[in-house]
């Protein structure tokens, strides 16, 4: 390498948990997200580096833009996805996006609100991160953006406004999401349905990821006879499986093996003492990473 590049490469690294993070929180996949740091490097390899007065600020603008591309670009494989699509787990102890000393950091990494995020179109998810997990004024939004700094008030306004529309189910804390796990899995492993039913809200909805790689639901599960019915017979008494506490996306997770080896990461979401949202990753393309 030369010392060029090296310079580039280590003024790049400087800022690499920060721009690790919004790339992901921008694509909800790591190694999409890895991709975009990579070619976000190249460019930023390209450039007369003296003329850059804020290295953050212009490779924030980079990876924002690389990954709004990726957004665009991959709508038509989104469609072609087999069931629903959940974000990449990503194990945050620690974390590869810098500290989560802050809520709206820790909070903006959550499955279920990167869930949320998909519904958004690509520059109201732009603005919503920029805005929400890294604070940033709207007038370097809008010079990110190429937009007006009111227009990007009004798509924080919209983005907040569709994203606030389920807050109500995502009130519990995190102590309170890991009991209520905790608990759902063990009713599920002895085929309690009177305590699983008991443990859900009557709107629950589960999602479950398997990206036709592995069996799966192909459609979201509503409703808390049907969501414990259905978890009681995947992990009910007669089947075999282990359970391990892990953090994904800066919350309690739990990582779950097959006798066969399978493996699949789930989270929750509650609210007044009972999961309101369950997610299942299963596909086994977004797991490696999980140990």
């Amino acid at each position: 390498m030369t010392t060029e590049a090296a310079e580039a490469a280590g003024a790049l690294q400087a800022h690499r948990p920060m721009l690790l993070g919004l790339a992901y929180r921008l694509l909800g996949s790591r190694h999409d997200a890895e991709d975009v740091l990579q070619e976000a490097y190249l460019r930023w390899l390209g450039v007369d580096r003296s003329t850059v007065a804020e290295p953050r600020r212009y490779l924030s603008r980079v990876v924002t833009r690389l990954a709004l591309d990726r957004l665009r670009s991959r709508q038509a494989a989104r469609e072609t996805y087999v069931g629903p699509w959940l974000p990449e787990p990503v194990p945050t102890e620690p974390s590869p996006f810098g500290p989560l000393d802050r809520v709206e950091l820790r909070d903006s990494l959550s499955t279920a609100l990167l869930h949320v995020l998909e519904r958004l179109t690509p520059p109201e998810r732009a603005v919503y991160v920029l805005r929400t997990a890294f604070d940033m004024p709207y007038a370097e939004i809008a010079e990110i953006l190429d937009r007006t700094p009111e227009d990007c008030r009004q798509l924080h306004h919209r983005a907040t406004t569709r994203v606030h529309q389920d807050d109500r189910r995502f009130t519990a804390r995190r102590s309170e999401r890991e009991r209520l796990l905790e608990a759902f899995l063990a009713a599920a492993r002895d085929g309690d349905l009177a305590t699983l039913t008991r443990l859900v809200a009557a709107d629950v909805t589960a999602w479950n990821d398997g990206g036709g790689r592995v069996r799966s639901a192909r459609n979201p599960v509503h409703g808390a006879d049907r969501v414990a019915r259905f978890y009681a017979g995947i992990y009910g008494p007669r089947r075999e499986w282990t359970a391990r506490r892990v953090e994904l996306n800066g919350e309690p997770a739990i990582l779950l093996t097959r006798g066969d080896g399978g493996r699949y990461t789930m989270t929750v979401t509650a609210a007044a003492g009972r999961i309101t949202g369950i997610y299942v990753v299963g596909n086994p393309e977004k797991l490696p990473p999980v140990d």
